[in-house]
C-alpha cells in the first residue's frame, strides 16, 4: 500500500431519489445509492486527498442537474475538486451555449460524452461529434475517452482531428482482459499514445477482468503497456468507485497497481498516484 495520500481521479456517485440512470435497472448490486459515507467507507485504510467525480450516465437531460447536484456536495467534502459532467457534443457548434454554461463553474474541468454505448462505430467520427469535441479547447475543457476496445482504431482518427483539445482515455480503453486478448489494442494504444495531446487512466481494469476470479497478474501485462506508451509522466490513478466494486475492493485494486508497478521510483509513483491527476485537471 502507498505511504502517501493519494488523488482519485474517477468517482462516481448517485442518488436515485434525485436522479434517474436507466443502467442501473438491470444491476441489482448497484441499482441503489452510493454517496460519500459509502465511498470514505469502501476507501479503508486508503488516504485519499482529492477526487474527481466522473458522470454517472443519468437520464441525458438531466445532464446540467448532475453537474448542480455534485457541485453541492463538493461543499460538503471539500475534497471534491474536479467535476467531469456529460455534454450533448453530437450537437456540434448547438453545444456550445451549454458548454459555456458548465464552464463557467470552476470545478468543472472536463466532458464526457460516452462513446463506448453508441450502437454505430463511426459516432465518434460524426462531423457534429467532431465539432463538439474540437470546440472544448475555447472553453478550457479536456474530453473524456470512454470506449470498448473495438471502438480503438476510430478513437485515434478522432483525436488526429483535435489537435488543440487535451484527451485522456479511461479505463485504458477497456481491452478484453477476461479473455486474456491483447491486439489490436495493444498497437493501437501505442498509436494513441503518440499523440502528446493524449494521457491515460489506470481504472477499470478489474471490471473487464473476470469479476470472481481476477488475479493480479492478469493485469500485470496491461498495465506494463500502458506505462511503456504512455511512460509516467502521462498516466494517474482512478478508483471506478463504485462500478469497479462489481469486481474488487476499493484497497485491493490500489495493492494490486501498487505492486505491478514495484521496483519504479519514488517519483514515478508519486506521478502516478497524485502529481499527474493535479496537474491534468487543474486540480491545485
Amino acid at each position: 500500500m502507498i505511504d502517501f495520500p493519494l488523488v482519485d481521479t474517477h468517482l462516481h456517485l448517485w442518488d436515485l431519489s434525485n436522479l434517474r440512470y436507466p443502467w442501473l435497472d438491470s444491476n441489482e448490486l448497484l441499482n441503489k445509492p452510493y454517496l460519500l459515507d459509502g465511498y470514505r467507507k469502501a476507501c479503508g485504510p486508503v488516504q485519499v486527498e482529492q477526487m474527481v467525480f466522473l458522470q454517472c450516465e443519468c437520464d441525458f437531460s438531466q445532464f446540467m442537474d448532475e453537474a448542480n447536484w455534485v457541485t453541492g456536495l463538493a461543499k460538503v467534502d471539500t475534497r471534491i475538486r474536479g467535476i467531469v459532467p456529460w455534454a450533448p457534443l453530437e450537437k456540434g457548434d448547438a453545444a456550445r451555449s451549454d458548454l459555456e454554461k458548465l464552464a463557467a463553474n470552476p470545478l468543472i474541468k472536463g466532458i464526457r460524452r460516452i462513446i463506448q454505448f453508441e450502437p454505430d462505430q463511426e459516432f465518434c467520427l460524426y462531423p457534429d461529434f467532431v465539432k463538439g469535441v474540437q470546440a472544448l479547447s475555447d472553453y478550457g475543457l479536456h474530453f473524456e475517452i470512454c470506449i470498448s476496445h473495438g471502438q480503438m482504431a476510430n478513437t485515434i482518427k478522432l483525436v488526429k482531428q483535435c489537435p488543440n483539445v487535451q484527451f485522456i482515455l479511461d479505463h485504458i480503453g477497456k481491452p478484453d482482459i477476461k479473455n486474456h486478448l491483447y491486439e489490436p489494442w495493444k498497437q493501437e494504444l501505442q498509436i494513441l499514445a503518440s499523440f502528446p495531446n493524449v494521457h491515460c487512466k489506470m481504472s477499470g481494469l478489474v471490471t473487464e477482468a473476470d469479476h470472481q476470479h481476477w488475479t493480479k497478474e492478469d493485469l500485470k501485462p496491461y498495465i506494463d503497456h500502458v506505462l511503456e506508451s504512455f511512460g509516467f509522466g502521462r498516466v494517474m490513478y482512478g478508483g471506478d468507485w463504485p462500478v469497479a466494486y462489481q469486481a474488487t475492493e476499493y484497497p485491493r485494486w490500489v495493492e494490486t497497481l501498487t505492486w505491478a508497478i514495484n521496483g519504479c521510483s519514488d517519483t514515478e509513483l508519486h506521478q502516478l498516484f497524485h502529481d499527474n491527476a493535479i496537474t491534468f485537471y487543474r486540480l491545485a
